[in-house]
């Protein structure tokens, strides 16, 4: 074996939240850069891309042997989908803020075939349909995931983190265009994956 550099792309699941934080701000216009695209983690960006996300691949190539690109994403008109199937598994850790852009989206989102939700640091299921309701916006729990009715905001409320790092930040990313003050209980927990995740949506607050 011999030495060489390897450049790691930025992580997928990170990059989701500006993603969120892009289609759903009005106005917004961001382009995060050096994404890993592994096929068997980009299953966010095709949801978006599904829901009617207004998101473009920039400066394609390859590196540390993996696709990689600058993801430039603007404001969108969303619409409600169905997320299941074969696609869970590459986006199960980003199903928390897809239940958020689902908040924004027009019509009903299903998500389903992701049981596993049940088992993260909490249960993210119930944890997304509680705090969605308390924004504002009628869900339910299933079995194997949630339905939500899109109403194009959220309201302004109180929620729950439930200490999970994930549905902290997803929490943030909806109270950037939530018509109200969104107070997040213990969002400290976002130190887990992300230490710099407040002070970088800092520039989009209002």
């Amino acid at each position: 074996l011999e030495a060489q550099d390897i450049t790691v792309p930025g992580d997928v699941s990170s990059a989701a939240f500006f993603l969120a934080a892009g289609a759903v701000v009005p106005g917004s216009e961001i382009l995060v850069k050096n994404v890993g695209l592994n096929p068997t983690r980009d299953g966010v960006i095709r949801v978006i891309r599904k829901m009617g996300g207004n998101i473009e691949l920039l400066n394609k190539r390859t590196s540390g042997g993996e696709d990689t690109a600058d993801i430039l994403v603007k404001y969108s008109d969303l619409k409600a989908c169905e997320i299941s199937g074969d696609i869970i598994p590459t986006l199960i850790d980003e199903i928390p803020i897809l239940a958020v852009l689902a908040a924004y989206a027009e019509g009903t989102t299903y998500i389903k075939d992701a049981a596993e939700l049940h088992y993260k640091e909490c249960d993210r299921i119930e944890a997304m349909v509680v705090n969605l309701r308390a924004l504002g916006v009628p869900s339910i729990a299933t079995e194997d995931g949630m339905i939500i009715e899109g109403r194009g905001a959220l309201k302004g409320g109180t929620v729950d983190s439930y200490d999970d790092h994930r549905i902290a930040m997803s929490f943030a990313i909806g109270a950037l265009a939530a018509e109200g003050t969104v107070e997040i209980g213990k969002p400290e927990c976002v130190s887990i994956s992300f230490p710099d995740f407040f002070k970088m949506i800092g520039d989009f607050s209002r």
